[in-house]
């Protein structure tokens, strides 16, 4: 099978409802409400909290820990998903945040016919594909077997011990003001880890919050990565969510997909690392 883009534009939707393997997965975060309310016509709804994560101590893996492989095998039954399924994925967020976090996790088990709706639930209904308020019933399938995470992975030891070395690249995809320390609305401490670069998610975006084409996605990428291994870029973000949306436009643009620090700054800054603060 060649590879399918991970981006499918909202004009090009039409044709979901013809394929029986379609499934649609909405992952709009904290959106169970305006998902009852209206949803694309066909979408199940997937929660960021308890779908997407194993939430404990963010102290241990961050805010959004990534669900064993087990918990995610459930998941993936009740959402009625199976290995010849087309995943079809979106949110409601500015960017697709918590589509591209699900996006990534498919992929990490190596599920490639899946991809995400560029510009999500609005884009969509404004391109006219029908939503509806009925409950939906997910497609009744047997268990998805999950045996591990094969996408690249890295975890606080690693970023510590490499960040600011000159063969590796950490980027955080968090905003300039959480990235420099002048804001953090989530988080206890705001700053960032020593030797990380900044280049935040939105960059990605055009200014209607579609994404940039795969030939500028490849050009602003490249100018950073340069010829440095995948094993070697970092990406993180607050909680291990924004940072995907950037490792789906990396492959967007057609480069190596680098690795994912699930635990990112929620992680790092409660656990007596060192940080660059505002004053720092």
């Amino acid at each position: 099978m060649s590879k399918i883009s991970p981006i499918i534009k909202p004009e090009d939707l039409t044709w979901l409802n013809l394929d029986n393997e379609i499934v649609i997965i909405d992952a709009s975060a904290g959106a169970r409400d305006r998902y009852d309310e209206q949803h694309l016509a066909g979408a199940i709804y997937a929660d960021v909290n308890n779908d997407l994560a194993n939430i404990g101590d963010f102290a241990m893996g961050g805010r959004h820990p990534l669900p064993t492989s087990e918990q995610f095998s459930a998941v993936l039954q009740k959402l009625g998903v199976t290995k010849s399924s087309h995943v079809i994925v979106y949110d409601d967020k500015n960017g697709g945040n918590a589509a591209a976090r699900l996006w990534w996790m498919f992929r990490a088990i190596g599920h490639e016919k899946v991809q995400v709706i560029d510009g999500g639930f609005q884009a969509a209904v404004k391109a006219g594909f029908p939503t509806t308020s009925k409950a939906e019933t997910p497609k009744s399938v047997e268990k998805y077997d999950v045996q591990n995470w094969n996408l690249l992975l890295s975890n606080i030891n690693e970023v510590e011990k490499v960040g600011e070395t000159d063969n590796h690249i950490v980027i955080d995809v968090r905003d300039a003001n959480r990235f420099a320390g002048l804001s953090e609305p989530i988080d206890l401490i705001a700053g960032h880890i020593p030797g990380a670069i900044n280049i935040p998610f939105t960059e990605n975006l055009d200014a209607d919050g579609r994404f940039l084409s795969p030939e500028e996605l490849d050009k602003k990428y490249s100018a950073v990565v340069g010829k440095i291994n995948p094993e070697n870029i970092i990406v993180h973000c607050g909680s291990g969510i924004t940072a995907c949306h950037t490792l789906l436009a990396m492959d967007y643009a057609g480069l190596p997909i680098p690795k994912l620090y699930v635990g990112s700054w929620s992680e790092w800054s409660r656990n007596g690392k060192e940080m660059i603060l505002a004053n720092g």
